[in-house]
């Protein structure tokens, strides 16, 4: 769920559910960078705001695994590699290049779920990214730091995976830096609660009060 502070209505796409929870889909998403060992950004796309889900709202490339992409790491490697070709026109070449770096599972109270597994990887020479015009509407390099400074100016939407990957990627003074920190390391899936407190719904994470 999006937050702008610690807590707020619902984003796009992100309706409480009060009832049994659904079942998370399975999803991957591609974290793209450039910078080598001087710099780090990364590519944010946005989505068509008639987009039913997420409308408007800026966001790595992915999305759902689709049923002939199979079970399990490859799949997710496969969809990773497929929507950052249909969203950003990039090609990636080798699926086991991709670099692991996260696994968020949306919260339960939420009523559409996504299973997301996030992958880095770095902008091949030559290429350059182009948005189709229909699913997603623009993009922009950006420092993570720009980006929620971006953010809280009003001038893109962020929902709170994104905004707390930045938050991390943050931490990281190149991509080199990044790629050495994330190559090898274990990954734990992180899914989020939401926490009602009168009509305030609050996210909190694995580790904070009130998990």
């Amino acid at each position: 769920m999006r937050a702008r502070q610690e807590s707020e209505r619902p984003g796009p796409g992100e309706a409480y559910n009060p009832g049994p929870p659904a079942r998370p889909r399975q999803a991957a998403s591609v974290i793209l960078l450039r910078g080598g060992a001087d710099a780090l950004e990364v590519l944010l796309v946005r989505r068509t705001p008639q987009a039913r889900f997420m409308g408007g709202v800026w966001v790595f490339p992915g999305g759902a695994v689709d049923a002939a992409e199979g079970d399990g790491d490859e799949a997710h490697r496969a969809a990773a590699i497929r929507e950052l070709s249909e969203e950003a026109a990039i090609t990636l070449g080798d699926p086991g290049a991709l670099v692991k770096f996260s696994r968020w599972i949306t919260p339960a109270e939420v009523q559409i779920r996504f299973d997301t597994h996030f992958f880095l990887a770095q902008l091949p020479e030559g290429q350059e990214p182009r948005i189709d015009g229909e699913e997603c509407v623009d993009l922009g390099w950006f420092t993570p730091a720009s980006a929620l400074e971006a953010h809280r100016a009003g001038e893109i939407v962020l929902v709170f995976p994104t905004i707390k990957h930045l938050e991390q990627l943050g931490d990281f003074a190149s991509v080199g830096d990044l790629l050495d920190h994330s190559r090898g390391r274990e990954v734990q899936p992180i899914e989020p609660k939401v926490v009602l407190e009168g009509e305030v719904a609050r996210i909190v994470l694995p580790g904070e009060p009130g998990y």
